[in-house]
């Protein structure tokens, strides 16, 4: 490969850009299990950039070989001591502990108890559309895209609905805490993890107070047939991953989706004329944006990936912006067609252990709102440069102008 900077985590260059889609092309093309140097100032080791299909799936799929647990899953360092709070979270585990665990929370995420909500859906996406044509500016991301996942998690919850606002606020400052316009510094992350688990608290206090409803934390508080039943930490750090990767993962998609509508506008035709594509549209979008952008594992022995050695204690990350424009495994990986078929993307994770738990709903959310969408507002525009999130982790979109009517 020739000589090339790369920088796959510049959080400056994503709030830019978006995803650096260049280098990927170039290290999947020339160098796909690549090491990247790290940031002392930052306190970032070296890792190895995993950047094609396959090796993001075989990482994904070897929990044996590649660990969320021993130094978590996300790519920032933490001290220890937030380390083994963190492992309490089923995103930082590794079977079988993970196993136990998440057939615990899976009881309210089966295909069949979200199918129920698809009408409920509906009217949510309806009315916030409904709610946004009145206002004399529209941000799809605000007025749109964001609400609807925090109207479907407080149905979950069976929170009240007033407290969506405060759930998009600690959302925003724990993922954000890189970006100014969230959070100042990673301690504001942390105070609003804080809050999270004392909201947890309350919610679990009041249904045990008021007694069993059909919302999820009945369920998650509830013994499953052999007893087991989630502890408060393990039930807290529940709701702040819900909290987390059932709002931003959809929020980011339908952003980042209706953007790539209006760069891409005779396929936002193709699906005015047909909304049957819907479903197909939800899949594509999520390839296109892949909301997550990465994960970090660590390797728990000596191994190899592409014939690249890796010594135990390694870092890896994989980048699935990167693996969902393989050209190995996507005809024409950078257009962009809401038809596509097949589609094997992985933008809910490569499969394993840590396949997303909600992916059922995000695609349910997805397909709804942008038939919804494209039946009332055909001539929907943008008005306005989008914004995106200083993030290496979230593909995100912050501010989004449109026009509903011509």
């Amino acid at each position: 490969m020739e000589p090339m900077e790369v920088n796959l985590v510049d959080q400056d260059f994503y709030a830019r850009r978006g995803a650096p889609h260049d280098q990927f092309r170039r290290l999947r093309a020339n160098a796909p299990v690549f090491w990247h140097e790290g940031d002392a100032e930052r306190g970032w080791p070296g890792f190895w950039a995993v950047t094609k299909h396959e090796d993001v799936v075989h990482v994904s799929r070897r929990s044996d070989l590649f660990s969320s647990y021993r130094r978590l899953a996300l790519f920032n360092e933490l001290p220890d001591e937030q380390v083994e709070l963190q492992r309490l979270m089923l995103l930082n585990q590794d079977p079988p502990e993970h196993t136990r665990r998440r057939s615990l929370v899976n009881r309210g995420f089966t295909p069949r108890v979200i199918g129920r909500l698809e009408e409920h859906i509906r009217d949510i996406c309806r009315q916030l559309i409904d709610e946004a044509e009145q206002l004399p500016e529209v941000d799809f991301v605000r007025d749109v895209a964001a609400p609807l996942p925090l109207y479907v998690i407080c149905e979950l919850l069976g929170a009240p609905v007033e407290d969506r606002d405060k759930i998009f606020e600690w959302s925003n400052r724990l993922i954000g805490s890189e970006d100014p316009d969230y959070a100042a510094s990673p301690e504001e992350g942390q105070a609003a993890a804080m809050e999270v688990y004392a909201y947890a608290d309350a919610l679990a206090a009041a249904r045990k107070e008021a007694g069993p409803r059909d919302d999820i934390v009945t369920k998650l508080l509830r013994p499953d047939d052999s007893g087991e039943v989630l502890g408060q930490d393990e039930f807290d750090l529940f709701v702040l991953l819900l909290i987390v990767a059932g709002n931003e993962t959809t929020r980011n998609a339908a952003s980042g989706g209706m953007l790539a509508m209006f760069e891409h506008p005779a396929q936002w035709a193709r699906l005015v004329a047909d909304p049957s594509l819907a479903a197909r549209t939800a899949d594509e979008i999520v390839r296109w944006v892949s909301p997550v952008n990465l994960f970090r594992r660590t390797a728990t022995a000596d191994t190899e990936i592409r014939g690249q050695k890796i010594s135990e204690g390694d870092k890896v990350v994989v980048f699935y912006g990167s693996a969902n424009r393989d050209e190995d495994v996507f005809d024409l990986p950078d257009v962009f067609d809401i038809a596509r078929d097949p589609n094997p993307h992985i933008g809910f994770g490569g499969g394993g252990a840590h396949f997303c738990l909600g992916n059922h709903l995000a695609k349910l959310e997805l397909k709804v709102l942008f038939e919804v969408l494209a039946e009332r507002f055909p001539d929907i525009r943008q008005t306005g440069a989008a914004t995106r999130l200083r993030s290496n982790f979230i593909n995100g979109i912050k501010t989004l102008p449109v026009s509903l009517r011509p």
